[in-house]
């Protein structure tokens, strides 16, 4: 039974076709990947299946009654309220359901006989669908969540309004998991979480009885929840049967077949007008050159997926500093409060290191304040005088300039054309260049970020969760751009498949925290 069929969907923008002749059907209880490369349109398509956009052509149904939930990279949340009372919001029926009960007995104490059946009859129905849903464990259910994606951790009476943007995600996440939509659907779940929150969440969707639509770029996570798996590449949707790395299996399968038939039709084209060419000018064989001709045109011609150019990083090294590039004596790091006894450590040159724990620890609190963007609670902090730092962070408002009007502020020694080129390079199109930043998908907004990193010499390279949004190809790039520069790198990353290979040590937050883990 299929609870969403999205019918011949074609959709444009700016010039460019994003999804052409697009078909796709979620069946009842399957768990789909939705999977491209940055900029393809997944985010897209999954905007008109919410109604959030208009398809140019095509139709999209859900079967009836359907109740979905919708996660997306952009959804925000209302300012002023604690985390608790966002996480109660996902039960709102039910406590519009116990006001109305409670309204029922107020009224026993007026109502004549045949009125306190009636009544009577309507609190036990809504006790009965009180006690079905769940309602009186609400608070245990909260809890369960919320320490499952890590906000046990922040606090559940935190106001929202004091959230990073990473910690608003895991609130949201968590709000609409407890929501138990008959459809999720994701955007990228798992940036912000860390390996524990990953674990939870892949067990919560493997266990998960409806199904779900998932855009993630973190392979390991898909190959552990989906068994579907379509794919959005040149405008076109197809669908595979299986995980990720079955779906790759039978994607390389499918070009090498289209690749052979390419080849062999192009051979009987050129054998076709080489026919043509000798004998359309002879009497004799004139009919027969014309045959040959017919049969050209006709002929439905195979073409070639085009191949994506993948991003270059590198990074361009300055010059040696010191044997410690940072230097930390008793410092302890925090804004209103502490997030750390006191920590004595160097950071050594042409030392890589990745920083991993639990979220809300401290990871970003302590790059910021390594490199002097916040002051530290107490201690002191020595950076080398000819320490060259870069810093890519985790979170990044878009502005309304276009991207290269934005990079051309920063940069405005290049070239028009050599800003173009550099942007290219790391993999953006040109109607991404000329896009407004703040429309930027995550991957395209990260590519953006990483290019103006590369436009300095620098000896000190602080990465905070740059492969969050990152395509599969991206992710791969990168990894070796960091292994290829010469200089200290400091890594946050939820992904030890990501920085294992590439680090000389580990360090674990967890070790130094005041908090409990």
């Amino acid at each position: 039974m299929s609870v969403l069929v999205v019918d011949h969907v074609s959709h444009g923008f700016g010039g460019r076709q994003i999804l052409d002749d697009a078909s796709f059907r979620l069946n009842k209880g399957e768990h789909v990947g939705l999977v491209g490369a940055n900029g393809e349109g997944k985010s897209t398509f999954l905007n008109i299946i919410t109604g959030n956009i208009m398809p140019d052509e095509g139709s999209i149904e859900w079967c009836n009654r359907i109740t979905t939930g919708y996660l997306d990279q952009r959804t925000t949340l209302t300012p002023g309220k604690t985390i608790r009372e966002v996480l109660q919001e996902a039960f709102g029926h039910f406590f519009e359901l116990e006001q109305e009960m409670l309204g029922i007995y107020d009224k026993m104490g007026e109502a004549d006989e045949d009125e306190m059946t009636k009544l009577m009859e309507d609190a036990a129905e809504i006790q009965e669908i009180l006690e079905y849903g769940g309602f009186y464990t609400i608070d245990a259910r909260i809890e369960e969540f919320a320490n499952g994606l890590g906000l046990g951790d922040i606090g559940l009476e935190t106001d929202v309004t004091n959230l990073s943007g990473g910690q608003r995600s895991k609130v949201l996440l968590t709000k609409l998991l407890l929501e138990n939509p008959m459809i999720l659907i994701l955007d990228e779940p798992t940036n912000y979480l860390d390996e524990e929150h990953i674990i939870w969440l892949t067990r919560f969707l493997q266990e998960y009885e409806n199904a779900f639509i998932l855009v993630s770029h973190d392979i390991p996570f898909l190959n552990n929840v989906v068994n579907v798996i379509y794919h959005v590449e040149d405008a076109v949707l197809t669908r595979y049967t299986g995980n990720y790395d079955d779906f790759q299996r039978m994607y390389e399968i499918k070009k090498a077949q289209i690749e052979q038939a390419y080849k062999k039709q192009q051979k009987e084209i050129a054998d076709l007008e080489d026919f043509i060419a000798r004998n359309k000018a002879r009497i004799a064989t004139t009919n027969m050159a014309k045959s040959r001709q017919k049969k050209l045109d006709k002929m439905e011609k195979i073409e070639l997926t085009k191949e994506k150019p993948k991003p270059e990083f590198r990074f361009d090294y300055s010059r040696a500093p010191g044997k410690y590039v940072i230097s930390c004596t008793d410092l302890v790091i925090g804004y209103d409060e502490p997030l750390t006894k006191p920590l004595t450590f160097n950071i050594e040159r042409g030392k890589k290191i990745a920083l991993k724990g639990v979220n809300g620890l401290g990871k970003s609190t302590l790059l910021k304040t390594m490199l002097g963007i916040i002051p530290p609670v107490s201690g002191k902090v020595e950076k080398d005088q000819f320490a060259h730092p870069a810093y890519f962070e985790q979170e990044h408002d878009g502005s309304s300039n276009t991207t290269l009007q934005e990079f051309w502020d920063e940069f405005p020694a290049l070239t028009n054309a050599e800003a173009r080129r550099a942007l290219a390079k790391c993999g953006l199109t040109t109607e991404q260049i000329e896009s407004q930043v703040r429309v930027l998908s995550g991957g395209e907004n990260a590519k953006y970020r990483l290019c103006k990193l590369m436009q300095k010499p620098l000896n000190l390279l602080v990465l905070d969760e740059p492969t969050n949004h990152l395509d599969p190809v991206a992710k791969d790039v990168l990894k070796e751009a960091i292994r290829d520069f010469k200089g200290t790198v400091i890594l946050v990353s939820h992904e030890p498949e990501f920085y294992e290979g590439v680090v000389t040590d580990v360090w674990n937050i967890e070790d130094w925290t005041t908090k409990i883990v």
